[in-house]
């Protein structure tokens, strides 16, 4: 069943998850786990994220250093084959512009498509580390919309030099990133709103968010989505706090506000485990708030909080 199906035959709020696929060289067993300590709360879907590689530089000796290319997690279709395999529970891969070219994309595509994965998640995806700016691969996809018609034509049998498939599957089935604070390129939030818009007029059927911690900046967006004609479910992605450093980190990594009470009360916090214990508490009240507002459901961003989610899932679902 299509996520969008999922979400609108819930009851209640579904609960999903987003994992990041295994560093190269390891192994699917932690990542198992971390599925496993989640079973019970019903996850209606599990998203994995996408990277593209990056430069390394490898000391030679002499002063001399070499550079390369390094994909540092890799595999991310065969990990949402092999979880959906495993647990029969709809996965999401992340698509992105960034790093990859159309052909890379249409052949990503194809292995879904042979795996029976017709749900994605579409991004422009962030720009590499080196670069000041966003820069497509050449022969790359610039805009999320540009990769939504890709998929769209794909959908239609059509690959990117035009020419027409013989056999035509299940169609691909996507939603896209939002930005309740803003994506950090957009010049205000109104513009924002009107690229969200033409994401979603381009195909996409629900839109999740970026993590928030201030529930009053995404009701305020979902009105203001509303007011600008966005009618899609617009899904809430949570995170909690764990770590005294994040105070700092979560706002110049993602580039959300930490809210006034919230901060405070990390301040007075001696101990990581003092602050994962806040932020389980945050985050249990953020969600009843939002459960009580009838999302259709709550996305977990699990990298590094699997066993906070695990409390606060117990809490509300």
């Amino acid at each position: 069943m299509k996520v969008i199906d999922l979400i609108k035959s819930q009851k209640k709020t579904a609960f999903s998850i987003e994992i990041l696929p295994p560093l190269k060289g390891t192994g699917i067993e932690k990542l198992y786990q971390s599925i496993d300590q989640l079973l019970e709360f019903n996850p209606q879907y599990i998203n994995f994220t996408t990277h593209r590689s990056e430069y390394v530089y490898k000391e030679l000796g002499n002063g001399l250093f070499q550079r390369n290319r390094l994909r540092r997690r890799p595999g991310t279709v065969a990990v949402a084959a092999a979880i959906q395999n495993k647990y029969n529970i709809t996965v999401v891969p992340h698509v992105l512009c960034s790093g990859f070219t159309r052909e890379d994309i249409e052949y990503m595509l194809l292995d879904l498509q042979f795996l029976g994965i017709t749900d994605l998640l579409v991004l422009r995806g962030d720009k590499a580390k080196h670069e000041s700016i966003f820069i497509p691969e050449p022969g790359g996809h610039t805009h999320a919309i540009e990769l939504e018609e890709q998929i769209n034509n794909f959908n239609k049998g059509i690959f990117v030099d035009g020419s027409e498939m013989t056999v035509t599957k299940t169609p691909f089935s996507y939603g896209v990133a939002c930005y309740p604070e803003k994506h950090e390129e957009a010049p205000n939030l109104d513009s924002d709103l009107y690229w969200l818009k033409k994401k979603i007029d381009a195909g996409a059927e629900y839109a999740v968010t970026q993590l928030f911690y201030d529930n009053r900046k995404y009701f305020s967006f979902v009105e203001r989505a509303r007011a600008a004609g966005i009618t899609v479910p617009i899904i809430p992605g949570i995170k909690p706090l764990k770590k005294l450093s994040q105070l700092n980190i979560i706002p110049k990594t993602f580039k959300v506000d930490i809210p006034e009470e919230l901060a405070h009360e990390v301040a007075k916090c001696t101990t990581d485990a003092e602050v994962q214990r806040l932020g389980i508490e945050w985050c249990i009240q953020q969600c009843r708030e939002l459960m009580a507002h009838g999302v259709p459901s709550i996305h977990f961003y699990t990298i590094g909080a699997v066993d906070s989610i695990r409390e606060i899932a117990k809490q509300i679902y």
